[in-house]
């Protein structure tokens, strides 16, 4: 049984443009589980030049699960990138220089929305915009030029700019069961013995309960 490395830069010698991202990842704000990948054709080891205004002093978090597919033009813009909204104006003077620099405005007063949360065999499609603190759940589906600016269901599929729901995968029992079953936390072996039923046969309930 040949099983793809999860701790390779690139699990395809002949598909440079698709790494696996907690392979190349540098920053501990950044966690990322096994076998997601990014997928690029320039410098898809540059991951991280994808995840803006990401300061360890604010302390927030991109954390993305295992087994999601991120395609190219994915921005993940973090709590950084707000400004202190409560005084006449949102200029960031301090970080301009000079004599600006003295006013250094209270960072309590930034709009943090704390850390970005991604689940488990999440697909995200081109140039998707994740705004900071958002929760997207387990399976869920994430269309083309989207920007997500508010926290999607496990199995839904959005799109738009903001994202809407356009529906759910499964009914809320399949869900349930899709989320009880968790199959990326089985071995690496069930996963491949499985592969056919998790990929290529119909879904249903009774496939659900066999697979638990």
């Amino acid at each position: 049984m040949e099983i793809p490395d999860a701790d390779q830069i690139h699990p395809n010698p002949e598909l440079k443009e698709i790494v696996f991202v907690k392979n190349v990842i540098t920053r501990p704000n950044i966690e990322i589980g096994d076998y997601t990948y990014y997928d690029d054709p320039i410098s898809p080891e540059k991951f991280e030049d994808h995840v803006t205004h990401h300061y360890e002093f604010l302390g927030d978090k991109l954390i993305i699960g295992k087994f999601c597919s991120i395609a190219k033009g994915i921005e993940f813009v973090m709590n950084g990138a707000n400004h202190v909204m409560k005084g006449i104006s949102t200029y960031p003077f301090n970080i301009i220089g000079g004599d600006w620099a003295k006013n250094i405005p209270d960072m309590t007063s930034l709009p943090l929305k704390g850390d970005t949360v991604v689940g488990n065999d999440v697909w995200f499609g081109q140039n998707v915009t994740v705004m900071p603190g958002i929760k997207i759940g387990d399976g869920a589906i994430i269309g083309a030029d989207s920007v997500v600016a508010k926290d999607v269901p496990a199995y839904a599929i959005v799109g738009g700019n903001p994202i809407q729901i356009i529906r759910h995968r499964y009914n809320d029992e399949t869900i349930a069961l899709l989320e009880k079953l968790a199959w990326w936390d089985r071995d690496t072996i069930w996963i491949t013995k499985h592969l056919s039923q998790l990929t290529t046969k119909k879904l249903d309930i009774e496939l659900l309960k066999h697979l638990i």
